[in-house]
């Protein structure tokens, strides 16, 4: 069956006022986190760490594949080998596979592994291409379909040459395998996570060091889109009119309030964004495939983010389920929609109002690019304890 994902990804790049939006799931968790992967089991009680099971993680991923409005679900490669290979869940739908092709040193988030996250990222890859396209080692050419011909390439710089320079060179021995196999990759470039020297601009950074590492790269050995953080309407809307060959794409960041998930996509779409993949957001939802049919409404224009969490809340209602916040909290902005501070969910209080615009008043969007102080910590007169805190919080949010 023919993809969404390249039917839209065509017809972007052939016309700059597309429309066309590409959601993705990012159910890839397992590969960064321990037992807590899944999410929290709705079976928990008071504070008790009980989590999801693999297994029910797994049968998220299968409803919301079968519900077909999402694009792309990315997932493990041990997840992959089940759903893609074995149960054969994608062979007549649209939503196209990916896995995680690699997993570098600051996404490990295991229990009791807090000083991972405060240390420079190193490249790392435990799937290999062959495992993810046929489930063994040395596919022969006619299995190289029966599992994902996707994949996420994630890289962190943190302005320092030598290890800036490792990265690349393990991004270039990536990409020229895949080219030789057939194997395609979509690039996600974190913010720094324990930079030499802090940049002043995070938005800047991340677009000039893209930009300059593929100027030297060939369409063949091109990522289809990028995966980055949000950094507000400006330094959107810089990076997408640089290149118009570049599908920009965000990543979700942390759960947040149900406001945040719609209202981020709605103004980077509005900027130039035609991709965002959700993890966190879409896993920590009160029920996922309702929460993913108002997420795709809002991406395909059909409401705006106030009515869409206000539709939301009256579907909960409908179903029984409680909501984790009173309708009137969850129609607030919080911190977590676009910074990566330690602490989290607060509601914004910089700017004159914290709700999205709605039908009434749909020019009353506020960026949400600005950061405070307390927003960027100094991380010279932080202690490596401090450090570790405050990365270990950050990459929670980053990956969804």
């Amino acid at each position: 069956m023919q993809k969404s994902l390249d039917l839209k990804l065509a017809r972007i790049l052939a016309d700059s006022s597309c429309r066309d939006f590409i959601l993705a799931d990012a159910k890839d968790a397992d590969m960064a986190f321990g037992l807590a992967a899944p999410g929290r089991s709705p079976e928990y009680h008071a504070d008790e760490a009980r989590f999801r099971t693999l297994e029910e993680y797994r049968q998220q991923m299968r409803e919301i594949v079968l519900q077909g409005l999402i694009d792309i679900m990315l997932m493990s490669a041990s997840t992959n080998e089940i759903l893609t290979i074995r149960e054969r869940l994608f062979d007549n739908s649209h939503v196209t596979p990916a896995v995680r092709a690699n997993d570098t040193t600051d996404i490990w988030l295991a229990g009791g592994t807090g000083r991972y996250p405060s240390q420079p990222s190193l490249p790392f890859r435990t799937a290999t291409l062959d495992h993810i396209m046929c489930g063994h080692l040395d596919c022969a050419p006619e299995e190289r379909r029966l599992g994902a011909d996707l994949g996420l390439y994630s890289i962190t710089f943190n302005n320092d040459a030598h290890l800036d320079r490792q990265a690349l060179e393990a991004y270039k021995e990536f990409r020229l395998e895949a080219e030789r196999k057939g194997f395609r990759h979509f690039l996600e470039v974190f913010d720094p996570n324990a930079p030499a020297e802090k940049p002043a601009d995070f938005g800047r950074f991340i677009a000039d060091h893209i930009v300059r590492a593929l100027a030297g790269v060939t369409s063949r050995g091109r990522p289809l889109f990028l995966k980055i953080p949000y950094h507000g309407p400006a330094a959107m809307e810089a990076l997408v009119r640089y290149d118009r060959s570049i599908v920009v794409g965000i990543l979700g960041g942390a759960a947040g309030t149900t406001m945040d998930a719609f209202h981020m996509l709605w103004e980077a779409k509005k900027y130039g964004a035609r991709v965002a993949l959700y993890g966190r957001k879409i896993n920590n939802a009160e029920h996922q495939l309702t929460f993913v049919k108002y997420l795709r409404a809002v991406a395909d224009e059909q409401i705006l983010p106030a009515e869409a969490v206000r539709a939301y809340h009256n579907d909960l209602a409908k179903l029984g389920l409680r909501p984790h916040r009173s309708l009137e909290d969850d129609l607030q902005r919080t911190e977590t929609a676009s910074a990566y501070a330690a602490s989290t969910g607060r509601p914004v209080t910089s700017r004159r109002t914290s709700r999205a615009p709605s039908v009434s008043s749909p020019s009353a969007a506020i960026p949400p690019g600005a950061k405070t102080p307390e927003e960027e910590p100094d991380f010279r007169s932080m202690t490596p304890a401090e450090k570790a805190r405050w990365n270990l919080e950050r990459w929670k949010r980053i990956l969804g």
